[in-house]
């Protein structure tokens, strides 16, 4: 059932679930929205979670997510939870975690995993343009330094995410999620060092049924839905 639904940045809004949400249990997990009048359901990262309580942040890009920021308080949804692999917050010591636009969502409960860990990391947070961002706040309340880069220079460091990475020098892991082009770009800018990314994809029916999100990896086919959407660096293939 929707306890909240408002808009937090241009196209961009926060919506809080009050449901079961015992099937999630790591950060960067989805869940699938079912949306009246649209034939496939919505895939959206979990950006928090509590018990019996869950958020989610999305943009607004076409029909779906479009009827989604008009449900009010009260409106019961049809949610499969606790959907993907997941981060492995266990991996990496000194992290930086890198987010970029509707992939900054699911770094904020990655966040509070890794400072149960005992590890504090540096976030980059990734957007077009001043209007774009949003949870900057949110993620200085964890205690934790966050960088925001805008493409047009009008907040933070002028620039993409990889622009902010030069300038730390201290990580030895690194966390992810963003578009592909951003992803790429951080392959290459991390070089040697490892990490795990989250990747965006449309899929059909978002627990592995279906084999429409397959990708190639290193180590055979695997499905963004089920066996990602967090992958590991060294088995990528771009």
């Amino acid at each position: 059932m929707v306890e909240t639904n408002k808009k937090i940045a241009k196209d961009i809004y926060e919506m809080i679930l009050l449901g079961d949400t015992s099937e999630i249990v790591k950060p960067g997990q989805f869940v699938n929205i079912l949306i009246e009048g649209c034939y496939l359901r919505r895939p959206i990262s979990v950006c928090d979670v509590s018990d019996g309580q869950l958020k989610i942040i999305y943009k607004v890009v076409g029909e779906g997510t479009e009827k989604m920021a008009s449900f009010a308080h009260g409106k019961n949804l049809d949610v499969l939870t606790g959907l993907g692999n997941g981060f492995d917050v266990k991996k990496g010591e000194n992290p930086v975690v890198i987010g970029g636009g509707v992939g900054v969502p699911p770094m904020y409960m990655l966040c509070k995993k890794l400072i149960k860990e005992g590890k504090k990391p540096v976030v980059i947070l990734g957007f077009n343009s001043k209007e774009d961002v949003f949870y900057k706040e949110e993620f200085e309340k964890l205690g934790l330094e966050t960088i925001i880069t805008t493409v047009d220079g009008s907040m933070g460091i002028k620039g993409f995410v990889t622009d902010a990475l030069k300038n730390i020098n201290t990580y030895s892991y690194f966390y992810t999620c963003g578009p592909e082009a951003m992803l790429k770009a951080l392959y290459s800018a991390t070089g040697d060092v490892s990490g795990q990314l989250s990747f965006e994809e449309r899929m059909g029916c978002g627990f592995g049924a279906c084999m429409g999100c397959s990708c190639k990896t290193k180590y055979g086919n695997k499905r963004i839905c089920k066996d990602g959407p967090v992958l590991e660096k060294e088995e990528i293939i771009w």
